[in-house]
């Protein structure tokens, strides 16, 4: 093969590549957009009018939800599936979006931990890498802590809806959450900082809880909630 004959057959090689990247840019801009759809339904929740219909607005995050699976279906179509890595940085940020979405979700409706496995049936990938496209433990991690920023959001507008139980038990969910995290040996360098930030959020929203207690609201809470 000659010289020429070589760096063409490399040409050849770059531009199947660069379409491929093409092509997995423009699922993963949709998948943005939807994923911002989701966003703008859940942050009506921080309103005063939001936190009574809560239940309407999860339901319609999990409507949107559906449309999301669609365009991993159509992501996994776009790249060989022994690839993933290669491709990773294109969608890795999306996917945290999201399974912070998802996280955020499951917390509303029922005020607990999504697990990786529950998010992934959310999004409609898998949990194994061996299966090819998947929802990589990191990015798994990241959304829950992207949700953790959310939730100390929340603990505020809460107060300001008149809402005063709601800041106490996202307290303890943090504290559990911040407890989980520090059995972890984070290595990652963004994911070791974002988990640097989860003591801004247990801070604030300790902040929050101890001036509920000083105005005597948290136990005026509490003593609603045994009648």
């Amino acid at each position: 093969m000659s010289v020429t004959e070589m760096f063409s057959y490399i040409q050849g090689f770059l531009s199947a590549d660069q379409d491929i990247r093409e092509d997995i840019r423009k699922v993963v801009q949709v998948l943005e957009q939807t994923a911002r759809e989701i966003l703008t339904v859940l942050q009506s929740v921080h309103q005063p009018a939001g936190f009574k219909d809560i239940p309407s607005k999860c339901l319609k995050a999990r409507e949107l939800f559906c449309t999301v699976q669609t365009q991993i279906g159509e992501l996994k179509t776009k790249f060989p599936v022994e690839q993933y890595y290669r491709f990773h940085e294109h969608w890795r940020f999306v996917l945290q979006r999201l399974t912070f979405l998802a996280a955020f979700v499951v917390y509303l409706e029922s005020e607990s931990l999504v697990t990786r496995e529950e998010v992934a049936k959310i999004l409609g990938t898998e949990v194994d890498r061996e299966k090819g496209f998947h929802l990589d433990i990191e990015d798994y991690l990241a959304g829950v802590l992207i949700m953790a920023s959310e939730l100390s959001r929340l603990a505020v507008n809460s107060v300001t809806a008149g809402d005063y139980g709601r800041p106490l038990r996202i307290s303890n969910f943090i504290n559990e959450l911040d407890s989980g995290f520090r059995l972890l040996n984070l290595k990652n360098d963004p994911l070791r900082k974002r988990y640097d930030g989860l003591k801004y959020d247990v801070k604030k929203i300790e902040e929050v809880v101890y001036d509920l207690s000083i105005r005597g609201l948290a136990k005026e809470q509490e003593t609603g909630g045994d009648k």
